[in-house]
């Protein structure tokens, strides 16, 4: 589901009017949200999603989403936030409490995906993981490998990831092909690789309850 407020209008109906829930969220997430939308039949909510690449300036984040609420509140019954901390040092946590609006518990997707208990649970034990999603496995060389140098000047990479010793690949879906390649980042990055299946973890269980609420 995508926004379509213009065929909304034209039919004689506005999103708030027609109780609809507006989801915004990381673009990172953008796939495994359509997925769940479309399992569960959620054909009230609408996605927006922020660039994902505002992960790499992660004290953007707030002054994004603002701007994005401030920009289509008046138009929804509801508006989530589809991110946990996310690097932003609880900047995030403390904007939606101000704007009245909830978002995924836990630091960062690495944790919600696995579960965010089970997260706290390994991650004294894993200090040493690097770690990828779905998402970044497909986008490993756009995310990771070129805006850390690493396609110019490759000897930077023990630099980067010297201090780590295995790549652990949360594996959103069942697909062969990413794990091939998750299994080939590790290779570039010099590291051991473990495959771990997550499915989609606290952020299914986040948007059932937000839609139950």
């Amino acid at each position: 589901m995508t926004l379509d407020d213009a065929a909304l209008t034209e039919a004689g109906l506005s999103p708030a009017g027609t109780g609809r829930i507006l989801l915004l969220a990381c673009g990172a997430l953008a796939r495994e949200i359509l997925a769940l939308i479309e399992a569960n039949g959620w054909h009230h909510m609408d996605l927006m999603c922020l660039p994902a690449i505002l992960h790499n300036h992660p004290n953007r984040i707030p002054d994004a989403v603002r701007a994005a609420v401030d920009k289509h509140r008046e138009g929804y019954a509801k508006i989530f936030v589809v991110y946990a901390d996310c690097g932003t040092g609880g900047r995030l946590a403390a904007l939606c409490g101000e704007l009245g609006i909830d978002l995924v518990e836990g630091p960062h997707c690495y944790s919600f995906f696995e579960g965010n208990q089970a997260f706290a649970t390994r991650s004294s034990d894993q200090i040493d993981a690097f770690y990828l999603t779905d998402f970044l496995v497909r986008q490993f060389d756009a995310f990771v490998w070129k805006p850390l140098g690493l396609d110019r000047h490759p000897e930077l990479r023990e630099m980067y990831f010297g201090n780590y010793a295995t790549l652990v690949y949360q594996a959103q879906t069942d697909d062969p092909t990413l794990d091939a390649k998750a299994q080939d980042c590790a290779d570039r990055l010099g590291l051991a690789y473990e495959r771990r299946f997550t499915g989609y973890g606290d952020l299914a269980t986040t948007l059932r309850q937000w839609v139950s609420g």
